[in-house]
């Protein structure tokens, strides 16, 4: 009998140990390699919805058409955004037509939320082109150009400028949603 019960506290502490070791990786894992965050605003509808939360995976190198995580000095705040352009690509916004060139390639943006145009007070004037009477933006080293899906309610880089890829925390993958009926889901 005194066998059987010192077996049962030994399978107890293993299993102890084992939940111990289990609790420690996920902490080691969404301290360096996820995240999770939570969406404000209405920015990024139809995409991601206010409430919803997401997973970032962080060391994370920028690519366009990624929805990222970005620590916004200008903004003093945490945004998710798309990146629209990377280091290097120029960005062309006709803002009366609601279209985006990248590159002179116009973007497929079947994810965006909008009316067919895009409002004025949404750009910086200083990017204006009167000749071709669109937004024009070069995107510097070392930095991305980023919007929201939701055009006519996101402060993005056409406001707050360029953003360094130093500031971007991760690229978002999953997103469990609070803030509507969607569900859970992969974020493209």
């Amino acid at each position: 009998m005194k066998k059987q019960g010192k077996r049962a506290v030994d399978n107890l502490f293993d299993f102890l140990e084992i939940i111990v070791m289990a609790m420690f990786v996920v902490v080691l894992v969404f301290t360096f390699v996820f995240r999770t965050v939570n969406v404000q605003g209405q920015s990024m509808q139809d995409t991601l919805f206010e409430n919803d939360s997401v997973i970032s995976k962080l060391l994370y190198t920028p690519k366009q058409g990624d929805i990222v995580v970005v620590n916004s000095s200008v903004l003093d705040n945490r945004i998710i955004k798309r990146i629209i352009a990377v280091e290097g690509q120029k960005v062309e916004i006709d803002n009366k037509s609601a279209i985006v060139k990248v590159n002179g390639a116009v973007l497929d943006e079947s994810y965006i939320k909008c009316d067919g145009s895009f409002d004025d007070e949404y750009f910086d004037e200083r990017y204006y082109n009167k000749e071709s009477e669109v937004y024009e933006y070069e995107v510097p080293a070392g930095c991305c150009f980023v919007m929201g899906d939701n055009r006519n309610h996101s402060t993005d880089s056409r406001v707050i400028g360029y953003v360094p890829y130093d500031e971007i925390v991760g690229r978002v993958l999953f997103r469990f949603a609070a803030g509507n009926d969607e569900g859970v889901g992969k974020v493209d």
